[in-house]
């Protein structure tokens, strides 16, 4: 009983982990590329979620039918964004610094529109597979959470062919590796960073459309909650490592589902952050990044 429940909290936290390692993938695509400490990613996140149900309630069709179309609506958002404020923030002294501000109200204002939109109520998706549940080698898992993590891999494996096979992801590698030498060779770095702005919050996004599968409610100020998920799946991975981004985000899910087997409530939700502090202290740079020489 005891080893089942372990190995069923395993793979609980291998699926979470994936949900996290996307949307720490989507927060270092943009401080990999523009140095930008986006503060209000976990307020994307939540809009997915939001923009999945509205989508349910309003068609009636699958949710997963919404993919697409919440990717393309938060990509175009994206880009709004980016060239409403990153002209102005590429120009100050400190672009880290002024991005952190600037985003934290973001942040604010995008909670503040979903709290007017859809008021303080939990909200749901109230969509059930049939069946709820699959028996899979005597371990019974929820039908949802593997649906989840069969889109889930394939949203990574899209994304792993796109930034190793294509010319626009090769780019967006150069940009986080070295920001000014590709634009010796003449990329337009703006354009690139626009491209890298929207890709983002669309993958924040449709990972909102999965997390709504899976997470049993959500309100409009619980973005925060993602952001700082996103930021320590970022620091164990290795600051502008995509593929690091996926690896912390199994790590931290399967570290917080252990820990709920094994500790208090209270005390669970804590595990994840004294993993990152120990992986700040043992190798800051994280599992895939460089150790930066001065």
């Amino acid at each position: 009983m005891y080893t089942t429940l372990l190995i069923q909290a395993l793979i609980s936290g291998i699926i979470l982990g994936a949900l996290y390692g996307l949307i720490g993938c989507s927060l270092t695509i943009i401080y990999g590329t523009m140095r930008v400490v986006n503060f209000s990613h976990g307020e994307f996140v939540i809009g997915g979620c939001y923009a999945v149900m509205l989508f349910y309630v309003a068609s009636g069709l699958h949710p997963l039918l919404s993919v697409p179309l919440v990717f393309v609506a938060f990509f175009v958002i994206g880009l709004a964004l980016y060239f409403l404020l990153m002209p102005r923030l590429s120009r100050s002294d400190d672009p880290e610094l002024a991005s952190f501000l600037t985003f934290y109200g973001v942040s604010l204002m995008a909670g503040a529109a979903l709290l007017y939109f859809f008021g303080a109520d939990t909200r749901s998706l109230n969509y059930v597979f049939t069946p709820s549940v699959i028996r899979i080698a005597g371990f019974i898992l929820p039908t949802a959470q593997l649906v989840v993590l069969g889109i889930g891999l394939l949203i990574i494996i899209a994304l792993t062919w796109f930034l190793y096979r294509t010319i626009q992801g090769k780019a967006l590698r150069a940009a986080i590796m070295n920001r000014d030498a590709i634009q010796i060779v003449g990329v337009n770095i703006n354009n690139l960073s626009a491209l890298a702005f929207g890709l983002a919050l669309g993958l924040a996004a449709v990972t909102g459309v999965l997390l709504a599968l899976v997470f049993p409610a959500f309100v409009p100020f619980s973005g925060l909650d993602f952001t700082l998920i996103g930021f320590v799946v970022i620091v164990l991975g290795g600051l502008g490592h995509p593929v690091g981004a996926i690896v912390g985000g199994i790590i931290f899910g399967i570290a917080e589902q252990l820990s709920i087997i094994f500790l208090p409530q209270s005390l669970s939700q804590v595990v994840g952050f004294i993993i990152l502090v120990g992986m700040v202290a043992l190798r800051p740079s994280g599992l895939f990044g460089k150790v930066a020489m001065r």
